[in-house]
This record gives C-alpha cells, sequence and structure tokens, in this order.
C-alpha cells in the first residue's frame, strides 16, 4: 500500500464516531459474520450489489480490498455485481485515484475491464458483471446490497449464506454538476469509513 493510500486509511479511522448509531449496527452484524468466518479458519468473500454495478458496488469491493490490506486479514476476498450490466463509471474511477489507487483500463469497449491496483502484489480486474458471472463466487458469500433499487428487485440472492441491506445515496445525481467531484469523494469516504470500522471489529 502506497504512502497516499496509507495516509487515507489513518484519516478515515478518525471518523468511526460520526458513524450513526443505527448504521453500527448492521456493520457489527457483517462484522459478526465475518468473525465467525475467521474463527473458523474459513475464507469470507464478500460481493457488493448494485443495479449497475458501475459507482457503489465497486466502491464496496475496493475499498473492502484496501481495508483487509490495511488491517492485514488476508482470509476476505472482494467481489462486486449488478442486477444490470453498464460500465465502471469514470467519475467513480476518477475519485478512487485520488485517494491514491492506480486504475489502469485494459481494453476499449463499452464495457471495459480495469486492473485496480493497491501494491505491488495487491489487484483485482474491475468491470461492470451479472451477479452470476463466472467470476463471482456461487456459494458460500454475503451479500451487500449498496442500493435501495437492487435490495428490492433482488430479494433473493442464490448462493448467498448471509444478506445485509446497507445502502448508499447514489453519487450518479451528481454527475454534470459543480458538485460532482465533491460528492463522489464523499460517497468514497463515507463507504470506507463504514467499512473499515467493520474491519476494525475483527480478531485474528
Amino acid at each position: 500500500m502506497n504512502v497516499k493510500l496509507t495516509q487515507f486509511s489513518e484519516d478515515i479511522k478518525q471518523h468511526f464516531a460520526e458513524i450513526p448509531t443505527g448504521r453500527k449496527v448492521l456493520l457489527e452484524k457483517l462484522a459478526t459474520y465475518l468473525q465467525d468466518k475467521l474463527d473458523s479458519n474459513d475464507q469470507s468473500k464478500l460481493m457488493f450489489i448494485c443495479t449497475h454495478n458501475s459507482r457503489r458496488s465497486h466502491f464496496g469491493q475496493i475499498l473492502s480490498a484496501l481495508a483487509a490490506e490495511y488491517y492485514q486479514i488476508p482470509e476476505v476476498q472482494t467481489f462486486s455485481a449488478g442486477t444490470e450490466v453498464s460500465a465502471f463509471h469514470p467519475n467513480a474511477i476518477t475519485a478512487l485515484r485520488s485517494i491514491g489507487l492506480e486504475i489502469k483500463d485494459t481494453e476499449n469497449s463499452s464495457n471495459p475491464h480495469f486492473i485496480v491496483t493497491w501494491g505491488p502484489t495487491h489487484s483485482l480486474v474491475a468491470f461492470s458483471k451479472l451477479i452470476d458471472d463466472e467470476v463471482n463466487p456461487k456459494e458460500h458469500f454475503a451479500a451487500i446490497m449498496t442500493c435501495t433499487q437492487a435490495e428490492e428487485n433482488c430479494p433473493y440472492v442464490a448462493g448467498a449464506e448471509f444478506r445485509l441491506g446497507l445502502p448508499f445515496d447514489d453519487p450518479k445525481s451528481y454527475d454534470g454538476t459543480a458538485q460532482e467531484s465533491s460528492m463522489y469523494l464523499t460517497r468514497v469516504h463515507q463507504m470506507a469509513t463504514e467499512i473499515y470500522y467493520v474491519f476494525s471489529l475483527l480478531k485474528k
């Protein structure tokens, strides 16, 4: 993890007290699920699900991978998906680059694949995909629903052994406005704060 990402992680920890009590209750349920996996020496798989797998679900997957690295819990694997396919949105990519992530596209298409890197041996491939895409787990995973629409339209996620509705406001509503950059970064910081809080509760 580079210096900028390490500083980002250190800064995020200072905001745990700002998480509303009701959200902490939900986050602690996820922490309990992950702790049970750790206690059983099982690998944990988190799939973040939104409608288009273009913004918030990518934030969830990537920030969870960062948190796992920061807290040194390699047993956690992270994934993302949508109920529809679109593309990893450029504004989301810009926001993640601004905190220190290296993101490179590998092709020119309507749904390009991007390599997201946060260390010499740590990276993942990000692109928009459905829940049942071949790269995603088929069983024994936690489904984290990051938007209300996906929560309502996908009441059952096949193979999920744990499901949590954890909606975040969509930064898409600020696309093309003067607040675009700041609101995408606000959402990154909010999601990172909640995700890092979960990982801070885990004991190896």
